[in-house]
């Protein structure tokens, strides 16, 4: 039986990337999610926009500043906001705020754990919004930045447990693949909003554009700048800002969004 043959499955395709690892002060995971049926139609809407602007490059945040290409990346995200079936999930970690006595003393442990309970927290969060229908995932991410080679692996593992546990179904994330962001437009697209929201978060960026652009992403919420979280039922752009109580006070805020582009009712 494929999974067409099954109406009451389904099947979400989900792309991840990293950023902050480098030692900043903090750090963070995205993701970008679709109804797997969607790629198609992802594929498409995004060569229109490249072929519209000549841009054959690497959708990158890094390379968000460049003038050439401002529209672009304006009509991207436009593009993203417009369309309902596309959605952008991340976690933001302040990296002093983490108890290494949790993890070992170990940040790299500590950002695998984050990463997992970004990607489980979500699911888990999809699973009890169908409660009707047996949802699955594939997940695709950049290697994780870890000096464990297998990382992903044990991802796919420790995060089914987890789901399994709660659900009571084995293999709900189907498949984990893991894939250089130059062969993966998801990813890529999950880079650049992931950027754009670490790009407020940090205080800092290597340019004006790139601040700019961080601000017109929060525009589409109705917010300033990208600098708070948002309520964890917000669906289409989603920021989880996680911390440590015992740490101190909470200085980030959690404002409600007023997306540019309302989603359909559920």
């Amino acid at each position: 039986m494929t999974d067409s043959d099954n109406p009451g499955k389904l099947i979400w395709h989900v792309a991840c990337d990293e950023s902050g690892i480098d030692g900043q002060r903090f750090y963070g995971f995205g993701s970008l999610w679709m109804k797997y049926q969607r790629r198609g139609d992802f594929a498409r809407v995004v060569r229109e926009l490249r072929d519209k602007h000549g841009f054959y490059e690497e959708i990158k945040w890094q390379k968000a500043h460049s003038k050439r290409y401002a529209e672009f990346y304006n009509e991207l995200i436009e593009l993203f906001f417009k369309v309902p079936w596309l959605a952008f999930h991340c976690i933001v970690i302040e990296k002093s705020m983490v108890n290494k006595t949790y993890h070992n003393g170990d940040y790299d442990i500590a950002r695998r754990k984050h990463f997992t309970k970004l990607l489980t927290t979500k699911i888990s969060s999809v699973i009890s919004a169908h409660p009707d229908r047996e949802s699955y995932f594939r997940i695709e991410v950049d290697p994780i930045a870890s000096r464990y080679k297998k990382a992903d692996e044990e991802f796919h593992v420790i995060a089914n447990n987890i789901l399994k546990r709660k659900f009571g179904r084995p293999e709900i994330i189907s498949r984990v693949v893991t894939k250089d962001s130059k062969s993966s437009e998801n990813i890529q697209i999950a880079d650049f909003f992931l950027g754009a929201v670490m790009c407020a978060y940090q205080g800092k960026a290597s340019s004006e554009a790139k601040i700019s652009i961080s601000n017109r992403v929060a525009s589409y919420l109705g917010w300033d700048n990208l600098q708070n979280d948002t309520w964890h039922t917000e669906r289409k752009f989603n920021i989880w800002y996680f911390y440590d109580s015992t740490k101190g006070p909470r200085d980030i805020d959690t404002k409600s969004v007023r997306l540019r582009y309302p989603l359909p009712k559920k």
